[in-house]
């Protein structure tokens, strides 16, 4: 069969909705640079103009053509060249999200996609359709899915409104400033033009994501939420690091394994319940520093941007600053924590490190004869053996006691400013901090919503203002602020707003 009619038979079996969403997918606003065959030239026009037309016009031709180049470019593609170009790239996000939809064109080179899979150096693991999906996009599209075609028209008016941020911009008039969502697809369009250009404008990305909170916060309830949804979900599931589908995140286990009884079980069971969560793992035994250089390295090729996150589990002796490698040498924990954020695949996503080793000699030791012979490292206790718990300790009563606690237990100590480094204050309004934090806890007062998660959306929040120094030199510089949490319960902000006394009532 000619392949014209191929690609008109297969456009023409997609739904409005599935196109409007197979366009987003495609047109995925964090492809990583510089990449070979990539440029500076603004795609504003390839990734927001089909999107605009479609909504003012109702009709998709714009969207059919965008996805018809597609299919034509890839299918003239020769997967020849030995660097990752562009190309590659998008051909692979292209076929997740054609996967993920359940549109795939029968006419698709599958043995493309496994050679440009091998030019990423993929392992078996990797070359699951859903590792290439950007989770990021996919908390998008449920955003989306959670609205009724009048909360996106609603989102729509209160962008529109926004002249400062929509001056010049010629898809804005294109769209217009009324707009009717409700024929199929067209929320859809409508709502990821919104995305696209939040993005494009450096107003949102996968982790700052306020601006757009703002319009949807902007909307009537009533009319703009599908059943069963409300404006604190939506915005609640923007509020969360994306993480949607398989895998979780890329897992990394270092281990010393000399000189340390009970090391092997130690990589077992991290293992075990890295896989259990859905992270694709990597176990380094007897780690040094070149293994260390090693790892970083590796960490940095191309294939390691589809993960949304990473967790190393690091294990060894070590002392308050140091930890100690499996051929004597030491390396400072400062030095380690510090390393490995910097990796650029791993931007914008969370990033999770157990440091698993001694950073003392200190003991905070319990008196008492009652004590004696009771310890939970004892070889006494059982060995569970039901799925994820078969090689835990089995941590009985007669060895858990509640009556001595350590002083920083549940303690939160907040911090407005990191070492070495300013805190802001506003001629008028005192402490940026304290002033931010306060309008953050009102906000969120009735919602449910943890201290950690405020402090967390604080850190966000406080991290992209611009200050200026109050000295005649007016430096203009960022504030980050930070906690250590000891936590062992979650707390939680009332639901209900207490009303300001009256000073000059008397008690009853």
């Amino acid at each position: 069969m000619d392949e014209v009619i191929q690609v008109t038979q297969w456009l023409s079996s997609i739904t409005p909705r599935k196109k409007a969403k197979l366009f987003f997918f495609t047109t995925h606003a964090d492809a990583p640079s510089p990449m070979v065959g990539s440029n500076d030239v603004d795609t504003h026009e390839e990734t927001q103009l089909p999107l605009a037309t479609t909504v003012a016009l109702h009709n998709f031709k714009n969207i059919d053509e965008f996805l018809k180049k597609k299919v034509n470019t890839f299918s003239c593609y020769n997967v020849i060249e030995n660097e990752i170009t562009k190309t590659d790239y998008e051909y692979l996000r292209f076929y997740s999200a054609c996967k993920y939809l359940d549109v795939v064109p029968p006419f698709l080179d599958l043995e493309k996609i496994s050679a440009i899979q091998n030019k990423f150096e993929m392992t078996d693991e990797e070359r699951d359709y859903r590792l290439l999906l950007d989770s990021a996009d996919l908390v998008l599209e449920k955003v989306c899915d959670s609205q009724k075609p009048a909360g996106v028209s609603q989102m729509w008016t209160a962008l529109r409104k926004d002249r400062n941020l929509i001056r010049g911009v010629k898809t804005i008039d294109i769209i217009g400033f009324f707009v009717d969502p409700n024929p199929t697809g067209i929320k859809e369009c409508l709502f990821f033009f919104i995305v696209r250009f939040l993005q494009k404008a450096d107003k949102i990305n996968r982790v700052n994501t306020d601006r757009l909170e703002r319009l949807i916060a902007q909307c009537d309830e009533s009319s703009s939420c599908e059943e069963g949804k409300t404006i604190d979900f939506i915005i609640d599931s923007l509020r969360f690091y994306p993480t949607e589908l398989y895998p979780f995140g890329f897992c990394l286990i270092m281990c010393v394994i000399e000189g340390r009884d009970g090391a092997m079980q130690e990589i077992e069971k991290t293992m075990e319940i890295s896989r259990h969560l859905g992270m694709i793992t990597h176990t380094e035994k007897n780690p040094t520093k070149e293994t260390i250089e090693l790892v970083k390295k590796e960490l940095m090729k191309p294939r390691y941007q589809f993960y949304s996150s990473f967790t190393c589990w690091f294990m060894s002796h070590g002392d308050s600053n140091s930890m100690v490698l499996a051929d004597g040498e030491t390396i400072e924990r400062e030095w380690f924590l510090t390393s490995f954020p910097d990796i650029s695949t791993f931007q914008l996503k969370p990033k999770v490190f157990f440091m698993v080793s001694c950073r003392g000699a200190n003991k905070f030791s319990l008196k008492g004869d009652e004590f004696e012979g009771q310890s939970a490292t004892c070889d006494y206790y059982d060995i569970g053996s039901a799925l994820i718990r078969n090689r835990m300790l089995d941590i009985t009563d007669s060895v858990r006691d509640i009556s001595y606690v350590q002083p920083m237990m549940d303690t939160l100590v907040a911090y407005s400013t990191i070492l070495d480094h300013l805190s802001g204050r506003a001629n008028t309004h005192g402490s940026i901090y304290v002033d931010r934090a306060c309008v953050l806890m009102s906000e969120n007062i009735s919602r449910g919503r943890s201290l950690t998660e405020i402090l967390e959306h604080l850190s966000q929040d406080l991290h992209e203002i611009l200050q200026e120094t109050m000295d005649e030199d007016r430096i203009v510089y960022k504030q980050a602020c930070h906690y250590d949490s000891f936590f062992r319960k979650t707390l939680k902000l009332p639901y209900t707003r207490h009303p300001k006394e009256d000073v000059h009532s008397a008690p009853q």
